[in-house]
């Protein structure tokens, strides 16, 4: 699978950009600010239907602009898909996303990331260790989406159940035990598939992780409630609680990976530079873990990938991602940037304009 064709409409700085692509390496260079990031941006778009950089997609349209659209085409061994997303402004400062696959509008973006699966390893990945623990639940979701098919429905029934019971919580218009038993079993199915997914990803984690960060590193997985009972018996029994605060407490909605180092948070013992490394090792041995056991090989973005790392832990972090054998589209400030190799595509992004070279 390779990104082979990508086009660029008012995304950020980027007025219009055209670029083919082939399975290999990608360079973008230079200066900051001239627009690499957005170009990555755009395709974590195409394969995500979201930014990395902002939770609000409508900040990725280009100023004095109505709307942005990126639209690519995807080739596999067998044959190819057309993807297409689009922003487009609203009201009170809201956004609406909408995808297309193969010319047809798709129901959830969801479709665009089993089409085009893709990877981000950028400078603010150390956040996936200091934030909180949305970043490290949609870091875990991401593989189970691939690898367990009925993971994405049993999310979208939880979610739903889940904003009806807490809407019943805020206005207290309904008993909210009628929600109880369908957020009880999807969560459970859900809960099982994160736990296997994690069990799986375990020994690559083991294996990668003293390499890159040198440390000793555990990860550990929080469901969201006390597995000693079931997730039906804890909703009932924490009602009351869930009613004084008015959302619910309890469920995978909560669920976490603990990253620890000698029994304490990573966060509280890693300097940021180690937290990046960490994260890093985490994005790896996620890919690993799909390539071998999966021969899922997604495109993988790296945004300034030697910012923040020393000599010998950046060699092996490009040791690392070399041996993926996938697509890889790298940003860079420099023409002759050549960690990754001899790239296959060069292009120099400058105010806004993607030029090949």
């Amino acid at each position: 699978m390779a990104l082979a064709e990508l086009t660029v409409q008012d995304l950020r700085c980027i007025d219009n950009a055209e670029l083919n692509l082939s399975p290999g390496t990608t360079l973008l260079y230079g200066a900051n600010g001239a627009g690499k990031t957005s170009i990555l941006e755009a395709i974590y778009l195409l394969g995500r239907g979201r930014s990395f950089r902002t939770r609000l997609n409508e900040r990725l349209i280009r100023h004095g602009q109505g709307l942005c659209r990126v639209v690519g085409k995807v080739t596999y061994p067998l044959g190819s898909h057309a993807l297409g997303v689009e922003v487009r402004k609203g009201g009170d400062h809201r956004s609406a996303t909408a995808g297309r696959l193969n010319g047809s509008s798709i129901r959830s973006l969801s479709e665009l990331a089993l089409a085009f699966p893709t990877q981000i390893i950028d400078p603010d990945a150390h956040k996936l260790i200091e934030d909180s623990s949305t970043r490290r639940r949609r870091w875990l979701d991401w593989a189970v989406f691939h690898v367990e098919p009925g993971f994405a429905s049993a999310w979208s029934r939880y979610q739903r159940a889940l904003l009806q019971r807490n809407a019943a919580l805020k206005t207290g218009s309904a008993p909210v035990s009628i929600w109880d038993e369908e957020l009880a079993r999807e969560g459970e199915t859900l809960t099982a598939a994160r736990e296997r997914v994690l069990t799986a990803l375990l020994p690559y984690w083991t294996e990668m992780v003293e390499d890159l960060v040198g440390l000793e590193v555990s990860l550990g997985f929080l469901p969201g409630w006390d597995r000693s009972a079931s997730l039906g018996d804890t909703l009932a029994a924490n009602t009351s609680r869930d009613r004084d605060r008015r959302t619910t407490t309890v469920g995978p909605h909560r669920a976490d990976i603990s990253v620890r180092v000698k029994g304490r948070a990573a966060r509280e013992v890693l300097s940021r530079g180690q937290q990046k490394l960490a994260a890093v090792t985490l994005s790896l041995c996620q890919l690993e873990f799909l390539k071998h056991e999966h021969d899922l090989h997604p495109t993988v973005l790296l945004d300034d990938p030697s910012a923040e790392l020393d000599h010998s832990r950046l060699e092996r972090f490009i040791r690392r991602v070399r041996r993926l054998d996938t697509q890889i589209v790298v940003t860079a400030l420099e023409k002759d940037f050549r960690l990754f190799g001899e790239p296959e595509n060069l292009f120099h992004v400058e105010q806004g304009g993607v030029f090949r070279v």
